[in-house]
């Protein structure tokens, strides 16, 4: 069932776990993410980028994609469709088309910019019902063509963007998009626990959950991060599983062309990393 990630987020804040959003650019990831979930009963955040949106042809085909299979597969679990890195205008667009969560990126305004822009969407956000987060210090790497060196945001920031009535809340503490480099140091706990006490216990997110240590992710929600975000690791294991099939011939035998046998490896692959992650994330038997 297709709900806002604010009761999620709240409960994953108090019981210590985290929920895991995992990006969806076409339906089989979709369909991999929803199953997995149902069969760990996990509570789970798809999440949608604006490029993966165009690339599905618009935020109207995705939500209504979800809500369809949510239903055709009987999915149980609390399930979020949110908009990862919106701009301003791709964030209305969402709340229009039926997203149930809605993250706004205005980490490359000025701040009382990001204050006003912020604070508008909090309305309509919540007038449809719908979860909103926001973020300061922008997130390393790339994503949707921004790229960012991976700031320590400012607690102060953060109470300010906080205090505007956002649901949740992600702040840069080094991590990136994308692969770490061998000469990543590391997360900042230290930002990271006076981002927690400034937002008076504000259920955190970790963009770049992909190659974090796991000590570092457990670590993470101890101090108040509630929702961690998971793309590249799903994009590197479908790779790699299809990469195998076809280096082992496999598409050349029979049918092993046709899209839904060259796909299945990959859906498989999405699904054991899913699992992996809930499993770490602590969030088995949440739903």
């Amino acid at each position: 069932m297709l709900v806002s990630a604010t009761e999620m987020l709240n409960k994953a804040k108090t019981g210590h776990y985290a929920v895991g959003q995992f990006n969806i650019n076409n339906l089989e990831w979709t369909k991999a993410v929803l199953l997995t979930a149902e069969e760990l009963k996990s509570p789970v955040i798809l999440g949608v980028s604006e490029g993966a949106g165009k690339y599905m042809t618009g935020f109207e085909t995705v939500a209504a994609m979800v809500k369809a299979m949510d239903k055709t597969l009987n999915i149980t679990v609390p399930v979020a469709l949110h908009l990862d890195h919106g701009s301003y205008e791709g964030a209305k667009a969402c709340v229009e088309a039926g997203f149930t969560s809605i993250m706004f990126d205005g980490s490359h305004y000025p701040i009382d910019e990001n204050v006003d822009k912020t604070t508008e969407l909090v309305e309509l956000a919540h007038k449809n019902g719908l979860s909103i987060e926001a973020e300061v210090g922008s997130i390393g790497g790339e994503e949707d063509g921004v790229i960012g060196a991976g700031e320590v945001a400012d607690p102060a920031e953060c109470k300010r963007i906080a205090e505007l009535g956002i649901d949740f809340l992600a702040a840069g503490i080094g991590n990136i998009h994308g692969k770490y480099p061998e000469n990543w140091k590391g997360l900042d706990f230290d930002a990271l626990a006076k981002i927690q006490a400034a937002t008076e216990g504000m259920p955190l997110v970790l963009h770049g959950g992909t190659g974090i240590p796991a000590d570092m992710i457990k670590k993470a929600i101890d101090l108040g991060v509630s929702k961690i975000n998971v793309n590249t690791e799903c994009q590197l294991s479908f790779a790699d599983a299809t990469r195998k099939y076809i280096e082992a011939g496999k598409d050349l035998q029979g049918k092993g062309f046709d899209p839904r046998k060259l796909l299945a490896p990959g859906f498989e692959a999405i699904k054991a990393t899913v699992k992996e992650k809930m499993e770490l994330f602590g969030s088995v038997n949440k739903a």
